[in-house]
């Protein structure tokens, strides 16, 4: 395959350029008549030089890979899962590009040279080569799912089969997008504390290794009884810097049986369990959970998709296992027949306010009207959670942190008292 530059013109008058991968420059010309253009000029493009030159280069790095033993080998091609912003963003350049009333494939062709953060150029010439030979847009995602989920592999086939792919790929920028600000509101919010306990455990652990053992050498040699709260930190002291390896070895141990135990389906879903009825946390992780079922399915049924595929795609997209086997209950119920509020009710895991719209929905024939309203509801509940519980995080972390100095202060001073008492006697 050798890679062809060319400019051509629509029927409508406007110029075009792009680049193909094809075997030669007959090749290039069939493929520009293809795509409906009348082609102006045809050339070999630099970058097939330039790639030539690269692969000559880069042959020593592939016969250094095929060396390596097959599991380097797989580290080291190994495709990490996309972000959700990437993908949202990658999802937007494809969608502008169609709009602008390009064909797909060179719409495609263009996205091999657009700079997409998470997801490489390969994607997309894959896309395009899968396009060209026959293949819908959505069978030649659904080859790379690593990139394109369930959901959105089954989006694009519905706006495909619809002819409002263009329509779908915004609705789907803005899915990624919105979920990705919900991401980042999570993460923000879990940023401060977990900086705070870092930073606390570090200068705890420093002032018992280091800063207390040579404070304590003042009483050596003194008869007297340390008080209480002393002979607790100079014991807690002993075990930071004479047992630090145990200490690990402990922690490591309990991440080891927690890890197997909630590789365990009963520890999956007795995890899960305590995430959404947890105090304060619980609320923000139910709301986050509402609102993100609502939204998928909203999404899906939007456009087209059929009401037990879009129920299969929600409950495969759910992080929390008893959500999806409250959903997986549903699709099943439904299947009798049934509406998807009435199995939704029995479940007990959905709250009564969904319950409710989504009847309101049913009766007035607008489900995907009646679930964007929850995930809006839930949504502005989420931000709301968000701020409580850092309102409640920070004073809880600043008092135990001000119990943790006391302490230290108690016992160090309790000490220098008993000292003195002991040189006036």
């Amino acid at each position: 395959m050798a890679q062809f530059a060319y400019k051509a013109r629509r029927r409508t008058g406007e110029t075009v350029q792009g680049v193909l991968d094809v075997a030669d420059r007959a090749a290039a010309l069939v493929q520009i008549e293809r795509l409906g253009l009348f082609p102006i000029m045809v050339d070999a493009s630099k970058t097939a030089t330039k790639a030539a030159a690269a692969a000559e280069r880069g042959g020593e790095k592939r016969d250094f890979k095929a060396s390596l033993p097959p599991f380097m080998r797989e580290l080291l091609e190994r495709k990490r899962k996309p972000k959700l912003q990437e993908l949202g963003t990658f999802t937007q350049q494809l969608a502008n590009l169609l709009q602008s009333g390009m064909p797909l494939t060179v719409a495609l062709n263009s996205m091999t040279h657009l700079e997409s953060k998470g997801i490489s150029s390969e994607v997309s010439k894959q896309l395009k080569q899968d396009v060209m030979e026959g293949k819908g847009l959505s069978d030649a995602m659904a080859k790379q799912p690593l990139i394109f989920s369930d959901l959105y592999v089954n989006m694009v086939r519905a706006g495909e089969q619809s002819g409002a792919l263009t329509e779908v790929l915004k609705r789907l920028s803005d899915h990624y997008e919105r979920f990705s600000q919900v991401q980042s509101k999570f993460t923000s919010a879990l940023i401060y504390p977990a900086f705070v306990i870092t930073v606390g455990s570090i200068i705890m652990f420093l002032f018992m290794t280091k800063m207390l053992p040579t404070f304590m050498k003042i009483f050596e040699g003194m008869n007297i009884e340390l008080p209480l709260p002393t002979r607790i930190l100079i014991g807690l002291s002993h075990l930071f810097s004479g047992y630090w390896w145990l200490m690990i070895l402990t922690v490591v141990a309990v991440i080891v049986i927690f890890k197997r135990f909630q590789s365990t389906d009963g520890g999956k879903r007795t995890i899960d369990g305590w995430k959404i009825n947890a105090p304060v946390v619980g609320k923000v992780m139910r709301l986050n959970l509402y609102g993100q079922f609502a939204q998928t399915l909203a999404t899906l049924l939007e456009n087209g998709v059929p009401v037990l595929t879009a129920l299969t795609i929600t409950e495969q997209t759910m992080p929390n296992r008893i959500i999806r086997e409250a959903i997986a209950r549903t699709r099943e119920e439904v299947t009798d027949g049934k509406t998807l509020a009435q199995p939704l009710a029995k479940s007990k895991v959905f709250p009564q306010l969904m319950i409710d719209l989504l009847k309101i929905g049913e009766e007035t024939g607008n489900v995907p009207g009646a679930l964007r309203n929850v995930a809006t509801t839930y949504e502005n509940e989420l931000n709301i959670g968000i701020k409580t519980m850092m309102s409640l995080i920070e004073p809880v972390m600043i008092v135990v942190m001000a119990l943790g100095v006391a302490f230290l202060l108690l016992s160090v001073l309790s000490a220098m008292f008993a000292m003195t008492s002991s040189i006036a006697r």
